[in-house]
């Protein structure tokens, strides 16, 4: 059984959906043949995710694969907010991160090496093969020093595995990474999360919200990399329809409180603003089956636009509801305006209300989006999907090598 060491610098557990991608990816890994190993950060955590002693419960997977903390010097806490300070703070942490990888590798080797972090892989790649390390790309770095890092990374590793089309168009185009080299795997869904979903009204009974309330919902934080994801915009949309409520499951708080005011400054009933707040993985299906309608309104940015495969699209999918969302290129081959969703141009409320409301007024075209939905996802993009496309391409090498050789 081949090896595959999942490196990952971030804190974990987290709150944060990346950390559910790279556990889920691991899992669906570990059940397509490799024996793997996650080796995550020793960093200071929230008091929040310090209490989890479970990350397997927590996050509901398999213990199929191994996790092991890498020590690493973590002094953020010390910057106080200062931007010189946390900079200093981020080489100390990455330097000594990479010091204490390279101490455990001379004792764990293994066949296959992954990670979504460049500066391990930069390093990685001064002394490993190149087809054993595997980078998996998920934003497309501009600055001058993060992106000569990122193109080198993507010249010297054997596999490059882009979660949108754009992405892996710009590796091969702007860094320079070879064509055969480079994949597109969009992120997905754990099937079984979504094998029995409870109806909506069970959902809103175990929940506590109004069984007869027509609710559209948003999950996740509710900004990425210090951008606002377009709860804003959606706020302004339902201000414009009588009776609609709006759930947020994620956060932060901060960010949540920010939102409220803004629903009621617009003169929105207050019992209509319905915030979750942070909720363990396990429990999103739970939300996703009470809500009528799942939003997606991100604003037009170039990470939005064309590099972001989030999580949440997919989840929303796999709990059959309607889609609205914002007429992005980097989802454009998942979904389709009027086949499993409708679409509606960035940053224009008024266009989001309309969708809304057709989607209000006509259950069976909520029904008909929901089912193709669903359809769609569990055929195209669960883990195990990606998994085998990931795997078969890490194998190419091998296999061709094996062709010539006969």
């Amino acid at each position: 059984m081949p090896r595959l060491h999942y490196l990952s610098m971030m804190r974990f557990p987290t709150e944060k959906a990346h950390g559910l991608q790279i556990v889920q990816n691991c899992e669906a890994l570990a059940n397509m043949g490799y024996e793997v190993q996650l080796w995550v950060s020793r960093r200071l955590n929230t008091p929040q995710m310090k209490s989890i002693r479970d990350p397997y419960a927590h996050y509901g997977i398999e213990r199929n694969f191994s996790i092991t903390q890498i020590p690493c010097l973590d002094v953020y806490p010390i910057a106080f907010k200062n931007v010189f300070l946390e900079k200093i703070a981020f080489v100390i942490f990455v330097i000594s991160m990479i010091f204490f990888v390279g101490i455990r590798l001379l004792f764990h080797r293994a066949d296959v090496y992954y990670s979504r972090d460049e500066y391990l892989l930069l390093v990685l790649s001064l002394f490993l093969p190149r087809e054993k390390l595997v980078f998996e790309i998920h934003q497309f770095w501009t600055g001058r020093k993060t992106a000569w890092i990122q193109r080198q990374v993507v010249q010297r590793v054997g596999h490059v595995i882009a979660i949108t089309p754009k992405l892996a168009e710009d590796v091969i185009e702007i860094h320079g990474a070879r064509r055969n080299d480079v994949i597109v795997a969009h992120d997905g869904i754990r099937a079984a999360r979504f094998a029995n979903p409870l109806t909506k009204i069970e959902a809103r009974q175990t929940i506590g919200w109004s069984e007869s309330a027509f609710i559209v919902g948003f999950v996740g934080r509710l900004q990425m990399l210090n951008m606002d994801k377009g709860v804003g915009t959606l706020i302004d949309a339902l201000a414009q329809i009588e009776g609609v409520s709006l759930a947020l499951v994620g956060g932060s708080d901060e960010a949540a409180n920010g939102l409220r005011q803004q629903w009621l400054s617009l003169g929105l009933p207050e019992n209509h603003f319905l915030y979750a707040g942070q909720v363990k993985p396990h429990l999103v299906p739970l939300y996703l089956a009470a809500f009528d309608i799942c939003a997606m309104p991100h604003p037009f940015t170039r990470q939005f636009a064309y590099y972001t495969s989030p999580l949440k699209l997919f989840e929303y999918m796999a709990a059959e509801r309607a889609i609205v969302a914002t007429d992005l290129p980097s989802w454009s081959d998942v979904i389709q305006h009027e086949t499993n969703a409708l679409l509606f141009a960035a940053d224009n409320d008024n266009a989001l209300a309309d969708a809304i409301r057709r989607l209000h007024d006509d259950a069976s075209l909520r029904d008909t989006l929901g089912q193709n939905a669903r359809q769609r996802v569990m055929h195209y993009y669960t883990w195990a999907a990606r998994a085998k496309h990931i795997r078969n391409h890490l194998e190419r090498d091998t296999m061709a090598s094996k062709q010539h050789t006969t």
